[in-house]
């Protein structure tokens, strides 16, 4: 009752001093609309300093950088400069380390890194005379050639030291144990029940590829899932590297394939209708060539890619929910690490499974190719 007496009372003394006191009222109205409009600004303000650039998170975690950014100390960046090696068709060789765009305020030398938004965002560009942006010959050492470097390099050094325990020891030696004796159950697995059953009678002469392709994958699949340097980093989520992986498989299949295999293509054993006047199975055959090997390089690369990506966003839900209150961002703070842990524990699945169904397709591909016709 006594809000509505004061409101009563309001409303008459608004009417009685309605002439008067309107320029003040109208003063009153702009100084309440700056007040809000400056709050609102600040809170503005307040959320973009709290705002987490999830976007720029995820795909600064699985894109290709200059540098390796290794953790942040406080307001400290620990990050390991990369040997930057490009060509210019205008001033010709520069080797320098990526530190020296920071040091020079983004540009060294006249080459700067592509902003957001330009046609070669991320890379390194320079000007041409007509100030267009231009790309020069880059074979600069980036993350993830650091990344595939180590990644081979592991896999070397454990492959060697399987293969020193043999040299030292004679076939009728007692099999070995520990490490080597795993790692020889695991060889002889992909060999056995991948290779030899896929590829046929001449698995032997494919079968170093196959072996190599597998634990290629594995290494480079297992390092991008531990979260410390060397790894952490998505070597097989990068089309590059699928890419010239399918490419290998696609000479493998196509330069060793046999006659019967070539004539199936070009004249497969369907009705002539089919293949006069209009070579309609030929054609489809022939695009079935390079249809294979892509479907290998998007299929690696997806689920890498998409495994990668669904645990940096399940990660950031911590920090989205920071300022959604103690209850929200405990509750979300609790799913994501353990919906974490039930990812981690997917993609070290995934990790092997697809190492596994790329050696199984390109055995299979390369078994079709070395079929012959029997009379």
């Amino acid at each position: 009752m006594k809000r509505i007496r004061n409101l009563c009372t309001g409303i008459f003394l608004m009417l009685g001093m309605l002439f008067t006191a309107l320029p003040v009222t109208a003063q009153g109205t702009k100084a309440d609309t700056d007040s809000v409009a400056g709050r609102n600004e600040l809170n503005s303000a307040g959320q973009k300093e709290n705002t987490v650039d999830v976007k720029g998170i995820v795909f600064g975690h699985i894109g290709d950088t200059y540098e390796w950014h290794i953790t942040t100390w406080g307001k400290t960046h620990v990050t390991i400069p990369l040997p930057i090696i490009i060509y210019s068709t205008q001033t010709g060789w520069h080797v320098f380390l990526s530190s020296r765009l920071e040091e020079n305020g983004g540009m060294y030398e006249g080459f700067r890194i592509a902003p957001a938004g330009s046609k070669y965002e991320g890379k390194l560009v320079e000007h041409d005379a007509s100030g267009n942006e231009i790309r020069p010959w880059d074979i600069s050492i980036t993350k993830i050639t650091l990344a595939l470097l180590i990644n081979s390099i592991l896999l070397l050094v454990i492959i060697l030291s399987v293969a020193r325990w043999y040299r030292r020891h004679s076939q009728d030696s007692a099999a070995p144990g520990g490490f080597v004796g795993f790692m020889e159950m695991f060889i002889m697995m992909v060999n056995d029940d991948i290779i030899k059953g896929c590829v046929g009678p001449k698995y032997q002469k494919f079968a170093p590829y196959l072996l190599t392709a597998f634990f290629f994958i594995f290494i480079n699949n297992i390092m991008g899932l531990i979260p410390v340097f060397p790894g952490g980093v998505s070597v097989t989520g990068n089309i590059a590297i699928t890419m010239v992986l399918a490419l290998c498989t696609f000479v493998a299949v196509n330069l060793f394939g046999t006659k019967a295999y070539w004539k199936d293509i070009f004249w497969p054993d369907v009705p002539w209708w089919l293949k006069v006047p209009v070579p309609m199975m030929p054609f489809i055959e022939f695009i079935g060539i390079f249809t294979k090997p892509f479907a290998l390089m998007i299929r690696l690369f997806a689920n890498m890619l998409a495994g990668h990506m669904a645990m940096l966003v399940l990660t950031c839900l911590v920090f989205i929910s920071a300022g959604m209150g103690a209850a929200l961002n405990g509750t979300l703070t609790v799913a994501s690490v353990l919906f974490n842990v039930f990812m981690n524990a997917l993609e070290l699945l995934v990790a092997f499974i697809q190492a596994y169904v790329f050696t199984m397709l390109s055995a299979v591909f390369i078994g079709l190719a070395q079929e012959e016709h029997k009379v």
